[in-house]
């Protein structure tokens, strides 16, 4: 591992003990699954209709973390508008580093970190 991809992955696990009880909103049961393990404690998938998602949203604050791929890219950016009309903060710090490294798919995130951190 190169001295950037550590500093990505300390920022990524700095990142996440910060926002572990914020509201992480993912695509599927798989995602979830990888960032409970990882220490969020607040996921929820996208199992309705994304209007539905973002009517349920109370918080003031929310992550999103769908696929860093083409569909999860328009996912987020609908969701992104979507909460923001409704006064909801969209916290982008972790898809913002996850963007510097090579994953793409969330569900893969567990085995991405444990692959450089040795966890």
């Amino acid at each position: 591992m190169n001295h950037e991809e550590k500093r990505i992955i300390e920022q990524l696990y700095e990142e996440i003990d910060k926002l572990k009880n914020v509201r992480v909103i993912v695509e599927g049961k798989k995602d979830k699954k990888a960032l409970e393990e990882v220490g969020f404690k607040n996921v929820v998938t996208l199992d309705k209709p994304l209007f539905a998602v973002v009517e349920k949203i109370t918080d003031k604050k929310v992550v999103v973390l769908t696929d860093l791929d083409k569909k999860g890219k328009q996912i987020y950016g609908k969701l992104k508008k979507d909460l923001n009309k409704r006064g909801v903060f969209v916290d982008d710090k972790v898809r913002n580093l996850l963007f510097k490294t090579k994953l793409r798919q969330i569900e893969g995130l567990i085995t991405y970190l444990s692959k450089f951190s040795g966890k």
